[in-house]
């Protein structure tokens, strides 16, 4: 990724907001990358909670398949995080790519993640397609 990740007009965005904590910060005195990396997973994770009804999630679980990180500023212990993420408006057969911002609370970009995960069946254990309804609810 080269350019700065926006949501797309009218695209849901679900937002957390992180505070790193002191296990979080590495020798360097910042959030250590593996930190935004969980922090992705937790929105991704929310995300999914939020807009599938029980009976989806029963069903179906998510795998990341790719990660793809931009670090451009560091955050310090005691800064606040701002988490957005939202999910492309097409899947392509089992994948279903997400995008990941996350914002020190001045507004400057963090870090950035365009992430692939495969919709898995939870009964068979196999990768299915990711039906229309479903992308449709991520709106």
């Amino acid at each position: 990724m080269s350019r700065l990740l926006e949501p797309p007009e009218g695209r849901q965005v679900f937002r957390l907001t992180f505070q790193p904590e002191p296990s979080d910060i590495d020798e360097n005195g910042h959030v250590n990358n593996v930190v935004y990396l969980r922090w992705a997973q937790d929105l991704a994770t929310a995300h999914w909670r939020a807009v599938a009804p029980p009976e989806d999630q029963a069903r179906w679980v998510w795998i990341a398949l790719r990660h793809e990180i931009d670090y451009r500023r560091e955050l310090k212990l005691g800064e606040a995080a701002q988490g957005r993420t939202w999910v492309s408006e097409t899947a392509e057969g089992p994948r279903f790519d997400r995008f990941v911002r996350i914002d020190a609370a001045d507004g400057a970009m963090c870090a950035q993640l365009r992430t692939t995960w495969v919709l898995i069946e939870q009964a068979s254990g196999r990768p299915k397609r990711v039906p229309p309804e479903m992308v449709a609810r991520f709106g």
